[in-house]
């Protein structure tokens, strides 16, 4: 299949949800392990949510990358690929994500905050799957990961 003719207007909401999964796989994986260090460090929720964040992209980034570097492609281009195709995506996802805890009262209570963690990574998945079904019908984000798949 051609996919230079191909237009992407018809974008299914099922590619936007399997790119925002890709997405939110990465971002819990790296939120859930800053978590953990920071508490195993001792550390308070500034220094704990920050490195969260770091380890969001880097874990959604690696993800991304992986399956483009399955396909052969070259290192430096995969990486340019992976940034264009996730950085607006894990930042909506993140900006939800924390912004639901950091907004709602007694959210860092830790019982509380282990429902309000799936709760505000559910959200964020509502929210940023419309936004990557947008990016994907410009040809942008994951549609630029597509070619490789």
């Amino acid at each position: 299949m051609d996919h230079g003719s191909h237009t992407h207007t018809g974008v299914s909401w099922q590619t936007a949800a399997q790119a925002t999964l890709h997405c939110l796989t990465g971002c819990a994986i790296g939120e859930v392990l800053g978590m953990v260090i920071g508490t195993a460090f001792g550390w308070g929720n500034v220094p704990t949510t920050v490195l969260a964040i770091v380890l969001a992209f880097f874990f959604g980034y690696a993800l991304t990358l992986r399956g483009i570097l399955k396909a052969g492609v070259a290192f430096r281009t995969a990486f340019r690929v992976a940034l264009a195709a996730d950085t607006l995506s894990i930042a909506v996802m993140e900006l939800i994500d924390n912004g639901v805890i950091a907004l709602w009262p007694a959210a860092m209570d830790a019982e509380l905050a282990d429902a309000l963690f799936w709760v505000s990574l559910a959200i964020a998945f509502v929210v940023t799957t419309p936004v990557n079904k947008w990016m994907i019908g410009r040809g942008k984000g994951h549609a630029v990961v597509h070619a490789y798949h």
